[in-house]
């Protein structure tokens, strides 16, 4: 499992809309090896059919897709927007983390996004996350949590 790697991870990205972020966050995947490129477009279908459903808390969206859509390793990837978007989402947006999940299985799935949730849910770490100005930073949060 791929879980947050300084590969993975993207600071103050640019995006104008929700489809290139998720795009962007996809992208890292395919990078690293972990997703084909077509995982990317197939998140952004997703988000055209299904709506934000993945913008599960304030300023978080956890985009994924189906692991035959192109999951060649559990993996996860984040990257943080240098100005928030809006999904569309009418409790939750403007969205500034983008977490792009990429489940070669459900197991594999249920374990990345409870991963996630644990480290998410310590107190003070989404806001620690969006002002992170270094992968060195996202690290030691990661570190932190898993001690």
């Amino acid at each position: 499992m791929k879980f947050l790697e300084p590969s993975l991870i993207a600071l103050d990205v640019e995006a104008e809309t929700a489809e290139e972020a998720i795009r962007l966050a996809g992208d890292l995947l395919a990078k690293a090896g972990a997703a084909e490129e077509r995982y990317a477009d197939a998140m952004v279908k997703s988000y055209r059919e299904r709506g934000p459903y993945f913008v599960l808390a304030p300023h978080i969206a956890l985009p994924h897709a189906r692991a035959e859509d192109g999951v060649n390793e559990a993996s996860v990837s984040l990257i943080k927007l240098k100005k928030p978007v809006v999904f569309g989402h009418a409790a939750n947006d403007p969205v500034q983390l983008v977490f792009a999940l990429g489940g070669s299985s459900s197991s594999e799935h249920i374990a990345m996004l409870r991963k996630l949730t644990t480290l998410l849910s310590s107190p003070g770490s989404i806001e620690q996350f969006m002002n992170a100005t270094d992968v060195e930073t996202i690290q030691q949060l990661i570190r932190g949590n898993e001690q």
